[in-house]
């Protein structure tokens, strides 16, 4: 049997779906017991041209006017599944209106677009596309999907009533050494890594660092990675003058693939100061790689908190302020225990191989009717 995926863009500047996607893709393909292509638009640089595994393929298409893709009418004919990621963009709506126009089930993933501070920016465009389009794609799919039981509580709090899979992102281990990285102690340095965006709170981080005494970060420094609007990237620069910070906040363009890992692996903590995540790809690499995590409630990562792997904070500049303080006094051995215990939480719930499986079990639920899965509700 064959199931479709559909996105807009894998491309390495549109951060976390490309690779949480393709990631997700690749371990079902592993399991050898579905087709899957994924279909998505032509772009400069794509996360991956091509799976490994000969049951799988990307095809890269055209994009057409108003942003709809080309689409080949063959391969979705012989589709049995679709499943898309994201909202309010074409590609997801053309898959949609295709499985209901074939009498074919499809599930949709929302990747964070209906949390409420994504759906307040930019609140005219998409109530419009509610209108034209979006509430039916999503009030007719078979299932929808949420990476975490936050995302799910949102969906439903909109009035959806459609069946909810929650079944989180998964990590490819085997891309993170095993062994304990060496940290650098003359200079630890505090990581962050994602798309350089409002959303992310990256003002919040500048704030709250200028607001620390020097006595307790003299020996750390900032480094943000990321890409973005260069605009808004020299709004960053100019706050970082005005709190007088040159020296110890730094930012620097994306890293990908073994240089990524290498910057997760040195850090000593890594903070996501974000408004909203549907999940957070970039706080499970860090804890992979052994590093510590400050995050907000705005991500669903509450087990940093219960599991000794970090901090999960309300959102702000004061209680940035006080995790930050906190994380800084802490001495290297309390880091490596949060560290490692960081690890064993993404080993034990977050592997690829054990949210491949429960995406099987998602797919064998719609196409087989098996039992319903223990996650949907």
């Amino acid at each position: 049997m064959k199931i479709t995926h559909f996105i807009t863009s894998i491309d390495l500047s549109t951060g976390g779906p490309a690779r949480s996607v393709t990631q997700l893709i690749s371990g079902v393909l592993d399991l050898k017991k579905y087709v899957i292509e994924l279909i998505t638009s032509k772009s400069d640089a794509p996360i991956l041209q091509h799976f490994k595994q000969t049951n799988g393929k990307i095809s890269l298409l055209k994009s057409l006017r108003l942003s709809k893709l080309d689409l080949p009418i063959k391969a979705l004919k012989e589709t049995d599944l679709f499943h898309g990621h994201g909202l309010w963009q074409m590609p997801v709506h053309q898959m949609a209106s295709y499985a209901r126009k074939h009498n074919k089930p499809y599930i949709i993933t929302p990747r964070g677009m209906l949390e409420p501070w994504s759906l307040a920016q930019g609140k005219l465009k998409k109530q419009v596309a509610m209108l034209l389009f979006q509430h039916k794609d999503l009030r007719k799919a078979t299932c929808l999907h949420a990476t975490a039981i936050m995302e799910a509580e949102s969906i439903r709090a909109l009035g959806y009533k459609n069946p909810i899979a929650v079944i989180p992102n998964g990590i490819d281990i085997s891309q993170f050494s095993d062994s304990f990285p060496k940290k650098t102690t003359n200079k630890k340095h505090i990581l962050f890594l994602s798309r350089i965006h409002k959303k992310k709170g990256i003002e919040h981080l500048i704030e709250a660092w200028g607001m620390l005494e020097e006595s307790i970060k003299q020996q750390w420094e900032v480094t943000v990675v990321g890409n973005g609007e260069d605009e808004y990237i020299q709004q960053l620069k100019q706050l970082i003058k005005t709190h007088q910070l040159e020296g110890q906040i730094h930012i620097k363009p994306p890293v990908f693939g073994e240089a990524k890992i290498a910057l997760f692996r040195s850090a000593s903590l890594f903070v996501l100061p974000t408004y909203s995540e549907n999940f957070g790809i970039v706080i499970a690499e860090a804890l992979a790689a052994y590093t510590p995590v400050i995050t907000t409630k705005g991500t669903p990562w509450e087990e940093l908190n219960t599991k000794n792997c970090g901090w999960h904070i309300d959102i702000g500049v004061a209680p940035l302020k006080v995790a930050l303080e906190e994380a800084l006094l802490c001495s290297q051995d309390q880091l490596e225990i949060m560290g490692k215990n960081g690890r064993a939480l993404i080993e034990n719930s977050y592997s690829l191989e054990s949210v491949a499986l429960q995406m099987q079990e998602l797919y064998d639920w719609i196409l087989k009717g098996t039992d319903k899965p223990e996650f949907v509700n």
